[in-house]
């Protein structure tokens, strides 16, 4: 598969015993996620673009708003005034915006595919990102999440939460390692599976949101410490100092 990554990266036994073992660890800690919580195919993809720069439960809220209004279909949008939409998944913030862009994607879907989801997800991932990645205001993780969650064809979503953890585990050397870099990296060194690859994306979520935060990391809960640069650095800084 083309991510468009500046290089090609030759599979590394080591890292993929790594990876499999921190999936095995994140799986039996917090068990199976279940990703992505939508009702229908249409839905999660509608999910997919009103969650970028926004939390999940501002999402539902506004996932809520556009069932009770009876308008989550592609017809329901397109017929929808600009304002009455945007009011309705104002919860997400930015809501002219993306208001813009579901209206944007649901005429491409018209356009291009007449109407019918399926026919797009129907496409070989190379094609199905290009044609995505196409769209206005949809970029990598949106594409792929779309393609994983939505196609149910593997490819690994990449967002910050994947950065934090491969940076502090030791397994990248910066957090500002570029998507497809990082992409790449991961899809040489693991099976290519749908089921795994969807686990494996929301499990990191559930473990960065819950543990492996930004500031005042539960280093101690996690299933991971064990194999974690970070913990075993900041363990020996406060055992050097004197402290637990």
């Amino acid at each position: 598969m083309n991510t468009n990554s500046s290089s090609f990266q030759p599979k590394d036994v080591d890292l993929s015993r790594k990876l499999c073992e921190i999936f095995q660890k994140l799986h039996e800690f917090w068990g199976p996620q279940n990703w992505w919580p939508a009702e229908t195919k249409f839905e999660m993809v509608v999910g997919a673009i009103l969650t970028q720069n926004t939390s999940w439960s501002s999402v539902e809220k506004a996932i809520s708003n556009l069932k009770k209004a009876n308008i989550l279909s592609i017809e329901g949008i397109l017929q929808t005034p600009d304002q009455i939409l945007a009011q309705l998944i104002r919860p997400t913030g930015y809501y002219n915006q993306k208001a813009k862009r579901l209206k944007d994607f649901c005429s491409f879907l018209k356009n291009e595919f007449n109407s019918d989801l399926q026919k797009l997800f129907s496409l070989e991932i190379p094609e199905l990102r290009e044609k995505l990645l196409s769209q206005k205001g949809i970029g990598y993780e949106t594409a792929d999440s779309i393609i994983l969650y939505g196609a149910e064809k593997p490819i690994f979503v990449v967002d910050a939460y994947t950065k934090r953890l491969f940076f502090r585990l030791g397994l990248i050397q910066s957090e500002t390692i570029s998507y497809n870099d990082l992409q790449m990296l991961i899809m040489t060194n693991i099976k290519h599976d749908t089921y795994l690859f969807n686990e494996f994306h929301a499990l990191i979520v559930k473990h960065c949101k819950q543990l492996c935060v930004k500031k005042n990391t539960k280093c101690n809960m996690c299933c991971l410490k064990h194999l974690c640069a970070y913990y075993v650095q900041n363990t020996f800084t406060d055992n050097k100092n004197g402290t637990e």
